[in-house]
């Protein structure tokens, strides 16, 4: 199965974010989505799973419809779909394992099963040890990858990151592109990155479509890309944004 996302279209009051995105995301694949800032990157992941409702359209994970989903079909849902937020969204006042334990334990998975999880996420992700410190204790690339952690101690299917390099160093952002291809790699999982971060976009996906005004303008692997002649997708990519002044 795969993620299926047709005609979607989402407002928020007169603000049209998306307006009839179509966009199928391969099993296996790992799919970068790039676009400027506000383009509705982070809605388009929301609305496949579940947190945001689009006004129009459908999405369909794993041979459902999103929307038609009850609360329990949602929270299962959820599941199997990891999520990591683009600041890691820990709780300061929460150790590390705490952090990555706190979904599971919601499972009622027994203590042992948490446990054995918690530290074989946390061993993925190059944190050995970390579990009794608090985030604040920790650099922005290390809470990044407790958040890593906390997404993939579900075993999920999907995993979905909200601009993972948002805020580090050159050198971090290449150790969490390689963490995005070493867990698509051992986990066989399904991938969708939302970046504005050209260099990663090209380092980790399968696929990059680009989003814009609220359609997705451009969809092909890394060497189209880099040979489209949209003006509006060379506009973007290289940083001119005289290219799109005035482009429909």
């Amino acid at each position: 199965m795969s993620i299926e996302l047709r005609g979607v279209r989402k407002a928020f009051g007169a603000r049209v974010v998306l307006d009839g995105v179509d966009l199928e995301v391969r099993d296996g694949e790992t799919l970068a989505v790039i676009g400027g800032s506000g383009v509705g990157k982070s809605v388009l992941l929301k609305t496949i799973v579940g947190l945001l409702r689009p006004d129009a359209g459908t999405v369909v994970v794993d041979g459902r419809e999103v929307k038609t989903l009850g609360r329990e079909e949602l929270y299962e849902l959820r599941r199997r779909v990891g999520y990591v937020f683009q600041f890691a969204a820990l709780f300061d006042s929460m150790t590390v394992f705490d952090n990555v334990a706190m979904g599971l334990r919601r499972m009622r998975l027994p203590p042992g099963e948490v446990e054995a999880r918690v530290e074989e996420s946390l061993a993925r992700v190059g944190l050995d040890g970390f579990g009794a410190r608090r985030p604040a204790e920790l650099s922005g690339g290390q809470r990044k990858r407790v958040g890593l952690a906390r997404a993939v101690a579900f075993h999920p299917r999907y995993l979905l990151y909200d601009e993972p390099t948002t805020g580090l160093d050159p050198v971090t952002t290449a150790v969490i592109d390689g963490l995005i291809l070493k867990l698509a790699g051992e986990l066989a999982v399904t991938s969708v990155v939302v970046t504005h971060d050209m260099a990663s976009a090209y380092r980790t996906a399968d696929r990059i479509g680009m989003l814009y005004d609220g359609r997705i303008r451009f969809l092909g692997t890394p060497d189209e890309l880099r040979a489209c002649a949209d003006p509006v997708v060379r506009g973007f990519i290289e940083g001119r944004p005289e290219l799109i002044q005035g482009v429909a």
